[in-house]
């Protein structure tokens, strides 16, 4: 498993020459679970004059949909989709509603105020990379502990389940063809006084800087 994807459901809302864009954008698994956000969404918001979609499904992006709900064709749904596929993003649905403001943008307004507005709402709720990685427990002193944070950063690393005893427990997730390389980097940090072991493996969530 290994894929990218939105770090959580969000929103954004715009004006462009008076038309009021309000992007929602939603993690997805299925084309029935998008289509219902879809519809949620034309429900919620009934009294705007389109709402525009598109979605991504599948860890190989096998599923892509968009539809331009009125507007006319190629302005909204595919410039959508487009965002989506440019930042390599799957399994989530983006609905874009327009409560129109008089002004007509043309063809080119619209597809640079739907995509805009894609682009907007991923930027504000963060990207992710799902991945299943090979767990590395970590048994340290407390003094070990509190230089912890350093490392980590340095290897782009977080702490899972720490348990405060006698000793320090944490583990660290990394891609299995890095457990070599990090553990010779513990090693070498800590001066050989620190142990760590492969501890099983586990779906994780990597923030996309």
């Amino acid at each position: 498993m290994n894929y990218r994807t939105i770090a959580k459901n969000g929103s954004t809302e715009e004006i462009i020459k008076k038309s009021r864009f309000i992007c929602q954008a939603k993690r997805i698994y299925s084309e029935a679970e998008g289509r219902d956000f879809i519809a949620q969404i034309k429900k919620e918001h009934y009294k705007a004059a389109h709402s525009c979609s598109a979605m991504i499904i599948g860890e190989n992006s096998d599923i892509k949909r968009s539809s331009d709900d009125g507007e006319p064709s190629g302005t909204a749904g595919v410039p959508m989709l487009s965002v989506l596929e440019k930042n390599n993003l799957t399994n989530l649905a983006v609905v874009v509603s327009r409560y129109f403001g008089g002004i007509k943008l043309g063809a080119g307004g619209l597809i640079r105020a739907y995509s805009g507005s894609v682009a907007n709402t991923i930027k504000a709720i963060g990207m992710v990379e799902v991945k299943e990685q090979t767990g590395l427990e970590l048994v340290l002193t407390y003094p070990q502990y509190q230089n912890l944070a350093a490392f980590l950063s340095t290897h782009r690393l977080q702490e899972h389940d720490t348990d405060f005893a006698i000793t320090v427990t944490a583990t660290v997730y990394v891609d299995e063809k890095d457990v070599d390389t990090i553990q010779n980097h513990l090693s070498d940090f800590y001066q050989g006084k620190v142990s760590s072991r492969v501890s099983g493996s586990q779906i994780v969530e990597i923030p996309v800087i």
